[in-house]
Parts: structure tokens; C-alpha cells; sequence
């Protein structure tokens, strides 16, 4: 079970990591909490 868990594990990492960054943008593009967390300059910024 250990061996199958060490040989897959890049896979896993990459789709956790798409996840994550999915989330970041559809965060952003939705002024989620992120967003509201950023300071005003970069909300600025980012909603021109």
C-alpha cells in the first residue's frame, strides 16, 4: 500500500495543485475573501 501511495504521488500533487490555483482565480474573478484580504492598491489593479 506504501509502495502504490509513493508511486503516484506526483499525479496527486498536480491535480491538488491545479485545484489550488483554479480556486485562486475563480477567487479573484469573484472578489471572494482572498480578494477582500488583498490590499486596495492591487484591487484596484486587478479590477481595471
Amino acid at each position: 500500500m506504501n509502495r502504490i501511495f509513493k508511486k503516484n504521488w506526483n499525479p496527486i500533487l498536480v491535480v491538488v495543485v491545479t485545484i489550488i490555483f483554479i480556486a485562486g482565480l475563480a477567487d479573484i474573478k469573484y472578489k471572494g475573501r482572498f480578494f477582500q484580504l488583498l490590499p486596495n492598491s492591487i484591487q484596484a489593479y486587478l479590477t481595471k
